[in-house]
């Protein structure tokens, strides 16, 4: 990682479902020549946000893969389940309570969670104050009612 702290987003999901956003997140950082990971919570939910991001839509294609797949070094966004970063990504994506284990390692680390779950409310708070204490910029990114974001802190 370079002399910059690692920044830290939280983006708060209200008006638009993981399913919406996420692609839409990860396209943004291929298109910037960024490699990512992006780790889930589980077997099962990996392997539907991996069919998800194939069919999403039919005007876009996001390259990406899973330990199934192969070629893991090669993807531009790699799907797991672990800490695992083979495609040697900059940014982590986190969805569905998943934990950076190291978020220092990452040029950026993104948290994703559902607002109108209390317990994924509560364990982003208790995130937020973890990697800020580890020393990184944090900011947190709330969804209008329009589905924009809009920076709360």
């Amino acid at each position: 990682m370079a002399d910059t702290p690692t920044e830290v987003l939280f983006y708060h999901l209200e008006r638009k479902p993981l399913e919406a956003v996420l692609p839409q997140l990860l396209e943004m950082t291929v298109q910037r020549g960024w490699r990512a990971v992006l780790q889930a919570s589980s077997e099962e939910r990996l392997e539907a946000l991996d069919t998800h991001l194939w069919t999403y839509s039919e005007e876009s294609f996001l390259p990406h893969g899973t330990r199934k797949d192969g070629h893991a070094a090669e993807q531009p966004v790699y799907l797991t389940i672990g800490d695992d970063n083979p495609n040697a990504a900059t940014v982590r994506f986190l969805v569905d309570g998943a934990v950076a284990s190291e978020p220092t390692a990452y040029t950026r680390v993104v948290y994703l969670f559902d607002g109108r779950d209390p317990d994924a409310v509560q364990q982003a708070r208790g995130e937020w104050k973890r990697v800020k204490t580890a020393g990184c910029t944090v900011t947190y990114w709330q969804q209008t009612e329009s589905g924009r974001w809009e920076k709360k802190a």
